[in-house]
Parts: structure tokens; C-alpha cells; sequence
């Protein structure tokens, strides 16, 4: 018996697939796949988390131990296994996996019912590795909707501090801080998606996220927190000495500089602000020459943040920017219960209509970001496109009469950018048959990443950032993401 682990890569498949080897035409040689989003909730998708994947999984060296336990353990639960092919893999490729792998960099922001990475067998004798892999490679839905749902929501952020804040650039990293780890369904999921969140934003609090861009992608320190309280460190306390609690924190930690988060809603929170916070250690505050963020986490998120927002402005005061919004004294609010998209835009929205600028509110973002979406959010798919039989190339695709939306594109396909950018970051996508069924356009966007079990592109997390963020900046300055143009051959 092999140990728990060991066969993550041939047994990490549906079922189907095993019997698939035996379906496709006889005389069958060679198979061309795709992976894209067909729409779904946003105009993009910034593309990550393949490097992790090929890392993790696709650089494992197949050995006979391991064909010998997938093919015990696939043919007892009811269905055939290419053990021939397997054992080709094995003892004539090295155990090194035939494909080659074409993909977008990653941090790029491409229009949806684009390409974002073509997968293709080198070997005619297992060719069908490549829907074998299928169910593993598709997860990249996973990381690239976090990725875009991040993105998406920084831009919102952006505006609104371009709008209401002296200096957006310098405050918007650290806008947006990832609570998501215990909400995740698995530690692999925190550290995926904990990862892809990072690519926009330097505030998390998902270690594990953060430890996977240090494993996966270099960075040694992809992200940042601060100290703060949670109810068990507020309540233990007991109610009657609910300002010592709070006292506790100003003393441990409320130095010149520093950022402290306190959650305040354990009891009473207006009662907290207006007479604890307002009151009894409002010249404490002061005086650290600290910055207190108050968290509320509980109650209506837009009205919470509002009425939190004026009772500190009654008590610690407050000074009006170059904007003309008023940005609080010594404290902040961080609003981290019921945070997704939508109440995010509402927020600002009522922060902004009352006068306050955006400086003066953080979002702590757990469920929302992690864990709620799914691989239709973005309507993500992975399509055989091409197959070879008898030495002949067949276009392959799907054309359903009932749902038009799941049209597949046919042929050997690249990913190309065309036409000058408007703006710095600006790009413009099409996806294009291959110039002579085999040739990459010079104008490619795609990259030759993985080949026959060796990763050939190893890049750092600051370059995927400096690419992502180089798009948001061509946003911001005056081409929103929704005008870029996306055309297609197909």
C-alpha cells in the first residue's frame, strides 16, 4: 500500500476519464485543448494560480508503484485504466507527463471568451493525457475568480479614494484585508485563494496564503497585518470591565505609528464609542500617538459604518482634505461582518454622500472572497478544440442548440494582443487560430510554460503583481476595463 498522497496526480480525476482512452476515433494521435471564461460576473479575468498547480502537481515524476496502485484502485471501483500508457509514461518518458502547457502571463487581465492557457499532448501513443488532466487543471477556475473578484474590487476602492482621498495610491494596497482562512473548505483552499487575493492587495490575515506566495511564486513576505482583538480577548474580561479590556490593548500596543484594530460590538458599540472610546480613553487615544481602528461586527454594514463614522467625528474630530472630505482624528472604522461586493459599493457610497472620505474606512473580507463563488461565477471551461487521426487535423467543438453560451471555439488556438495600447497597461486580445496550425503568432500573448514534465517559466509573485497592477493603473487614468477591446475569429 502506497502512502496517503503519493498518487495525487493519476487518481485525481473524474471517473469518466478513465474509460475515455477507449472513445476517441481509432488512429487518434495527438489532442488540443483550451481553457477560458465564457462570462458569467465580470468582463475579465486576471489570470493566476497556474504555476502553483504546475508546482504542485504536474512536475510529480509518474512511477510504476503508482500506476500499479491507480490501476488496482480504478478497475475495483468499475472502470478500465490505460495501464499501457501509463507504463509508457513510465518507462519510455521518464515518468515525465507529455503535454505542453501555453498560458497568459499570470497577473494578466483578459476579456472573457478569451484563452488563458492551451494544453496539448507531445506523444501520439498517450495523447489523451490531456483530458485526463482535464478535471486538475480546470480548478484554475478557483484562484483566477478570487484573483478577478480581488481585482474587481480594488478598482471600486480606487475610484472612490480617487474621488475622496489626498492620496489613493499610497493607502489602496492595504484597503481590502482577507479574513477568509476559517471560512475556506480546506487548508489548500486558503492557501490558493489566500495567495490570489495578494495579487491586488498586501493585508491578509490567511497565513497559510500568504506562506503559499513565499512556496509557490518566491516572495518572501507577500503580505502584512497589524494587532487586534477578537470577542474572546474583549469579553474575558467581563462586561463590567469592558474599558479595561480596551485599555489593555492601548497599553500593549498603541505606540507612535502604530495601527491598532479593536472590536468594539461586544456589548454595546454606540455606548463604546460615545463613552469609552469618546469619553473615558479619548485623551489615552490621543496621546499614544496611535491610529485606533474600531471594528464593528454585527448589525446593518452601510448603517453601522455611517453612525460609527459620526460618533467618533463627534468625539476625536475631524480635518478636511484637499478633496473637501473629512477624514477622522486618530481613529479609523474596519468593517469586516458582511462584506462582499455589493455592500462594499454601498458603503462607500454612504460614507462618501455624508462627507467622510474613504481614508477613513478598512474591509476585512472573509466568506465573500474566499469561499463565495463558484466555477459558474465566471462560467469557466476547458474544451477540446483539435484532435489528429490518421495523420489528419480535426477541428473539434460543441455548438448546443439549447444554450448558444456554450459554443466552443474549434482549432489549434492562440492567444494574441493586437493594436496600440491607449493607455499604458491597455491591452487588446483576440483569440486566433495558430498562424500554420503549429507556429505561435509573434504577437502571442501566451507562453510556453510547461513541457513533457519540466516547468519552463518560474515567475516571482512582484512580477505577477507589477503586471496586474500596471493594468489597473491603464483603468484608472481614464480606459475602464469594460472599453477594452476583446475580438475573436470566432
Amino acid at each position: 500500500m502506497l502512502e496517503i498522497g503519493i498518487n495525487e496526480l493519476i487518481i485525481d480525476c473524474d471517473s469518466y476519464k478513465a474509460s475515455h482512452f477507449l472513445q476517441y476515433p481509432v488512429g487518434t494521435t495527438s489532442m488540443f485543448d483550451y481553457f477560458e471564461s465564457r462570462g458569467g460576473s465580470y468582463s475579465h479575468t486576471l489570470f493566476y494560480g497556474l504555476q502553483m498547480l504546475i508546482k504542485k502537481y504536474l512536475t510529480i515524476r509518474v512511477t510504476k508503484e503508482m500506476v500499479d496502485e491507480a490501476n488496482a484502485f480504478i478497475t475495483a471501483h468499475g472502470e478500465p485504466f490505460p495501464y499501457d500508457g501509463w507504463m509508457h509514461i513510465v518507462n519510455d518518458l521518464d515518468g515525465k507527463l507529455p503535454i505542453r502547457i501555453r498560458a497568459v502571463p499570470e497577473g494578466t487581465l483578459v476579456p472573457v471568451s478569451n484563452a488563458l492557457y492551451t494544453v496539448e499532448a507531445t506523444d501520439p501513443e498517450v495523447y489523451w493525457i490531456v483530458s485526463w488532466l482535464e478535471t486538475m487543471l480546470v480548478r484554475l477556475w478557483y484562484p483566477c475568480t478570487v484573483a478577478t473578484r480581488s481585482y474587481f474590487i480594488k478598482k471600486m476602492i480606487m475610484e472612490s479614494l480617487m474621488r475622496s482621498a489626498d492620496n489613493p495610491d499610497a493607502e489602496i494596497s492595504f484597503k481590502l484585508h482577507d479574513f477568509g482562512a476559517r471560512g475556506s473548505t480546506s487548508r489548500e483552499s486558503a492557501e490558493i485563494g489566500g495567495s490570489a487575493h495578494l495579487v491586488n492587495f498586501m493585508g491578509s490575515d490567511t497565513l497559510i496564503g500568504i506562506r503559499g506566495a513565499y512556496k509557490y511564486y518566491n516572495e518572501p513576505m507577500a503580505a502584512f497585518s497589524i494587532p487586534a482583538s477578537e470577542h474572546s480577548t474583549i469579553t474575558s474580561w467581563g462586561r463590567e470591565n469592558e474599558a479595561e479590556a480596551y485599555r489593555n490593548m492601548l497599553k500593549q500596543f498603541a505606540n507612535p505609528g502604530a495601527l491598532v484594530a479593536i472590536v468594539s460590538d461586544s456589548y454595546d458599540l454606540y455606548n463604546a464609542i460615545t463613552n469609552i472610546w469618546g469619553e473615558e480613553l479619548r485623551q489615552e487615544v490621543i496621546d499614544s500617538g496611535a491610529t485606533i481602528i474600531i471594528r464593528p461586527d454585527s448589525g446593518n454594514p452601510p448603517e453601522v459604518v455611517l453612525k460609527s463614522l459620526q460618533l467618533l467625528e463627534e468625539k476625536f474630530g475631524s480635518t478636511k482634505n484637499r478633496k473637501g472630505y473629512r477624514v477622522l482624528n486618530n481613529v479609523r472604522v474596519i468593517q469586516g461582518d458582511g462584506i462582499n461586493e455589493d455592500s462594499i459599493r454601498e458603503i462607500l457610497n454612504v460614507v462618501m454622500d455624508a462627507g467622510f472620505s474613504t481614508s477613513n474606512v478598512n474591509f476585512g473580507m472573509g466568506g465573500g472572497l474566499l469561499q463565495q463563488l463558484d466555477r459558474d461565477t465566471a462560467k469557466f471551461a476547458f474544451k477540446c478544440s483539435s484532435i489528429t487521426v490518421n495523420g489528419e487535423q480535426r477541428e473539434v467543438m460543441k455548438d448546443p442548440i439549447t444554450d448558444s453560451g456554450k459554443r466552443s471555439k474549434p482549432g489549434r488556438l492562440d492567444l494574441i494582443t493586437y493594436g496600440e495600447e491607449r493607455v499604458p497597461g491597455d491591452k487588446r486580445f483576440a483569440t486566433v487560430r495558430l498562424v500554420d496550425d503549429a507556429t505561435a503568432f509573434e504577437a502571442s500573448a501566451m507562453r510556453t510554460v510547461f513541457e513533457n514534465g519540466e516547468l519552463l517559466v518560474d515567475d516571482t509573485f512582484e512580477a505577477i503583481r507589477e503586471r496586474a497592477s500596471t493594468q489597473v493603473l491603464g483603468v484608472y487614468t481614464g480606459t475602464e476595463a469594460d472599453d477594452i477591446v476583446a475580438e475573436s475569429a470566432f
